[in-house]
């Protein structure tokens, strides 16, 4: 199990990362859009899809679009945060989550302003400039490597591998299932 272990952690970890970064992100375009007193029609949430959030009424293109990643980015960063000044045990997975959700987000706006995809495409039709979506690229991505930086050893990994409890590697994985599970019921719509 020693060895087992760091790779099922990180396994379930970057599953659960990946559903609960979509999450969020789509979190920000909900708050945008309430904010703004613009209609969710509805929100894709589906693990074989990527998520996103269909408005039937937009006043605000740029707030709302901008949310997305913006919430994706600080809502993970302030939970990690917190966790981080208590010493809480899970202090080190909110952190590779955290590194996921800068990661992913800044990737997205970065290299998906030059293929105009999603939010990239709303914000670049709307007036932002491309610079705009490569800054936050080239902020968020390093920052996300950043605070992944030296975190090998709480996941099992390196010389100075911590031990993994399996009670941790169980718990990691059985989230990430019953979230996947959840997509499922209640992500909407699954891809053609």
């Amino acid at each position: 199990m020693r060895r087992i272990a760091p790779l099922a952690l990180l396994g379930s970890l970057c599953v659960l990362s990946w559903m609960l970064m979509q999450l969020v992100h789509e979190l920000g375009h909900v708050a945008g859009a309430a904010l703004a007193g613009g209609a969710v029609e509805r929100v894709v949430w589906h693990p074989l899809s990527i998520s996103r959030t269909d408005l039937s009424e937009n006043p605000a293109p740029l707030l709302i679009a901008w949310a997305g990643p913006l919430v994706g980015v600080g809502l993970p960063l302030a939970v990690w945060d917190v966790a981080a000044r208590t010493n809480s045990s899970v202090a080190a997975l909110l952190r590779f989550f955290a590194g996921f959700c800068l990661i992913a987000n800044g990737a997205y706006l970065g290299i998906g302003s030059f293929l105009r995809i999603g939010d990239c495409e709303t914000l670049l039709a709307h007036g932002a400039p491309i610079g705009t979506l490569w800054l936050f690229g080239a902020a968020a991505v390093p920052l996300g490597l950043l605070l992944w930086h030296r975190l090998g050893p709480d996941l099992g990994w390196g010389p100075q591998a911590r031990q993994i409890p399996a009670s941790r590697v169980i718990v990691v994985a059985g989230v990430a299932v019953l979230v996947i599970a959840l997509g499922f019921l209640f992500g909407g719509e699954s891809p053609n």
